[in-house]
């Protein structure tokens, strides 16, 4: 798969403030790729520069072999984004809208069949100021298409919406997918980042800390697995913490918790022990890492105030 996104050594500074401070990434053709982090790591800031609404303090931003610092206009062609905030007059329709939006571009798609993808025909020529929340995010990725992008930017694109429009969104964000769009998306929704995107680069501070599928990001991974043992006959703490790779032992719920860092060995070494006991399992769940204590270790410890 080609690069349709290059971003090398990106910077901008607001200030004192260094908002992005040398990002680097790439996004293949036909992939959804998430940048994941806090909020105020620099995402916002990093997708307004490859749309060309910030300017960057230095750094190459490349779109589809195009140099989008020196081409701004003819990318911009190219690429659809439904920022966070979407601002409509309070009484323009979804139809009027698309129409006005449509006129900026070369290549315009069809506001009906817009509307029809994005379940909006029924509130086609509604007032902005009615739509549901729900519909008016859907009003901002039907607008984001209007001119046949190649390239769509999604900044938190279900941040206020409830668990049913967050569902519905993340049904068409899929279906951007398996159409062949290249998707780039920021979140600070780790359930989000892990069911969605092929990759995900995790940002911290201004910088990109981590990058890869989500799968191989936990792989990689110092958080250790997480054991619940309940037992027909009790166990001593004690006992449990002896056994290698075993630590953190707390007794919850008629149980006990533990941490593994070799879960295979440990539970290898616990079954040996109970056995030798005559004492019975009654349950017992391992919790893997999840994509969520990746982004604790790799951010909560470098966090300011």
């Amino acid at each position: 798969m080609a690069a349709q996104v290059i971003v090398r050594d990106l910077k901008k500074r607001y200030g004192d403030v260094e908002a992005v401070r040398g990002v680097s990434f790439e996004v293949q053709e036909g992939e959804i790729f998430g940048l994941l982090g806090p909020n105020g790591a620099g995402k916002t800031t990093t997708v307004e520069c490859l749309v060309g609404l910030r300017d960057p303090d230095d750094g190459y931003v490349g779109l589809f072999g195009i140099d989008a610092r020196k081409q701004p206009g003819e990318v911009k062609q190219k690429i659809g984004a439904a920022l966070q905030t979407t601002a409509l007059q309070d009484k323009i329709t979804p139809r009027e809208a698309l129409r006005v939006f449509g006129s900026f571009y070369r290549d315009k798609a069809d506001p009906d069949q817009l509307l029809e993808r994005f379940a909006l025909t029924a509130k086609a020529d509604a007032a902005y100021d009615t739509l549901s929340g729900g519909q008016k995010q859907r009003l901002a990725l039907a607008l984001a298409f209007v001119n046949k992008p190649k390239l769509i930017l999604l900044d938190e694109p279900t941040a206020g919406l409830d668990p049913q429009a967050r569902r519905d969104l993340h049904g068409e964000i899929a279906r951007m997918k398996a159409d062949g769009y290249t998707v780039l998306l920021t979140t600070h929704n780790v359930d989000e980042a892990q069911r969605l995107c092929d990759r995900t680069a995790i940002m911290n501070h201004g910088r990109v800390v981590a990058c890869g599928p989500p799968r191989e990001l936990i792989a990689q991974s110092a958080s250790t697995t997480s054991v619940f043992l309940a037992t027909d006959h009790p166990i001593e703490p004690e006992a449990l913490n002896r056994l290698p790779g075993v630590e953190g032992v707390v007794s919850e719920n008629a149980g006990c918790r533990f941490r593994a860092v070799d879960v295979t060995r440990a539970l290898a070494e616990l079954i040996q022990l109970l056995s030798a006991r005559g004492i019975g399992i009654n349950e017992l769940h391992v919790q893997k890492a999840t994509l969520e204590d990746v982004l604790i270790e790799l951010t909560d410890s470098d966090r300011d105030g």
